[in-house]
């Protein structure tokens, strides 16, 4: 069920203030706490890494928020203008701070880093993307964001789960961005999510990149099973058995990528993107055994050229998709295996 509007914009994101607020002006009692606690506690160094990490984000999660306050006022509290081509850039701008200040202290704090690999956004400048990414393993799609925004300049439009909305800096920031929050689980109602889906890659220009991740959610095991069963029950069975050969990604969802490739310009590039590093960590308990991570994460890109790609059979466009998740689970497979 979708978070109505009136009560995150009324309830949710006052609320966040005034409790972010109270946790910053507590903050040398409750890390005194924090560090007594530590004391003799196996994993010490692990519990400050995180509590780092979480203040930053209640730091940033404010001034976001006042930030966007302000952009509000400087746009006369028009909800038309603060959603125009000025303050959009604005409003990417801040997008790219947060993100470069969030992927240096992960870095720094967590010991990671990332390689890319494959021709990147780049590699056709002036031409627009269509980024279909693969989604496993705890901030993937804020790494795949920071490098389209940070090192390639491109302007993200995102489709995410409605469920993001409950963070209010999410919501309001990218509700004044083109994104699209939507239902994981849409139901009777998947129409309406593919034509929210094709209207946001409509119109595409030289420097947007559309985002999908056309798993619908992060792997695990238990969910390969269901969505594998779920292909068998509607009478599927040459898809389940494709996803079945697939152990390492989820068959993907076709029907917002076929939206997408119809609605995007004909001359949008695809961009497929896998990773491999964090992908084994499917819980809280794995990501804590992991810290310090201490890992170099991989990001593979593929670059399909606007003429190779399908646009107007479905059953072409959805055999594409397939066949580039098949490769995409091969290299997974081949990586693992020579790390």
């Amino acid at each position: 069920m979708p978070i109505p509007r009136w009560f995150r914009r009324l309830i949710v994101a006052p609320a966040a203030v005034c409790i972010l607020t109270g946790l910053l002006l507590t903050m040398p009692l409750w890390l005194l706490v924090v560090g007594l606690v530590s004391i003799g506690l196996k994993g010490r160094r692990r519990l400050l890494r995180i509590v780092w990490l979480v203040t930053l984000y209640f730091v940033l999660e404010l001034a976001v928020l006042l930030e966007l306050f302000g952009l509000w006022l400087a746009a006369g509290c028009s909800a038309r203008r603060v959603r125009s081509p000025k303050f959009q850039l604005r409003h990417y701008q801040l997008v790219a701070w947060v993100l470069d200040i969030v992927y240096r202290q992960a870095g720094r704090v967590l010991k990671l880093q990332v390689r890319t690999d494959g021709p990147g956004p780049d590699a056709h400048p002036g031409r627009p993307l269509i980024v279909l990414c693969r989604h496993a393993g705890p901030g993937d799609s804020f790494l795949l964001t920071n490098a389209l925004i940070n090192q390639y300049a491109r302007e993200p439009r995102i489709v995410l789960k409605d469920t993001l909305q409950w963070d209010p800096a999410v919501d309001v920031l990218l509700n004044r961005l083109p994104s699209r929050f939507i239902s994981p689980n849409p139901g009777s109602a998947s129409d309406a999510v593919e034509d929210q889906i094709a209207a946001l890659a409509t119109g595409l220009d030289e420097n947007d990149a559309f985002v999908i991740f056309p798993e619908g959610g992060n792997f695990t095991p238990n969910r390969r099973a269901k969505i594998i069963e779920s292909l068998h029950r509607k009478g599927l069975h040459a898809a389940a058995r494709r996803a079945e050969e697939m152990i390492h990604v989820l068959a993907p969802r076709p029907g917002g990528v076929v939206a997408a490739l119809s609605a995007a310009p004909p001359d949008a590039d695809v961009l497929l993107v896998a990773h491999t590093g964090l992908d084994h960590m499917l819980t809280v308990a794995d990501v804590w055994r992991e810290l310090p991570m201490d890992k170099t994460i991989t990001m593979r890109f593929w670059l399909v050229p606007a003429a190779e790609v399908p646009r107007t059979d479905p059953e072409q466009q959805v055999e594409w998709l397939y066949g580039w998740w098949e490769r995409i689970d091969d290299w997974i497979e081949e990586h693992r295996a020579a790390a």
